[in-house]
């Protein structure tokens, strides 16, 4: 998998989301610089579980879409004698 790049906006939300969690949760302030840091560390050591669970969840949709699509098309089907 290819390293993950994020918008200067997306990471921005990302690094102030990891501040508010310490902040709130640890009762800990987190740099900037920190939160990237640790935001780059769990893209590049986690990343590929969550891209992976989107990948099966995605799959998992479109599988039942198109179980959904193959009855709609067997109702379609005319009688023959």
């Amino acid at each position: 998998m290819d390293k993950m790049e994020f918008t200067s906006e997306e990471r921005a939300r990302m690094v102030q989301k990891v501040q508010m969690y310490f902040r709130e949760e640890l009762d800990e302030e987190l740099g900037s610089f920190q939160a990237e840091f640790l935001i780059d560390f769990f893209a590049e050591e986690m990343g590929g579980f969550f891209y992976n669970r989107g990948l099966y969840d995605a799959e998992t949709l479109m599988t039942e879409k198109l179980a959904d699509v193959s009855d709609a098309l067997l109702m379609l089907e005319k009688p023959v004698t």
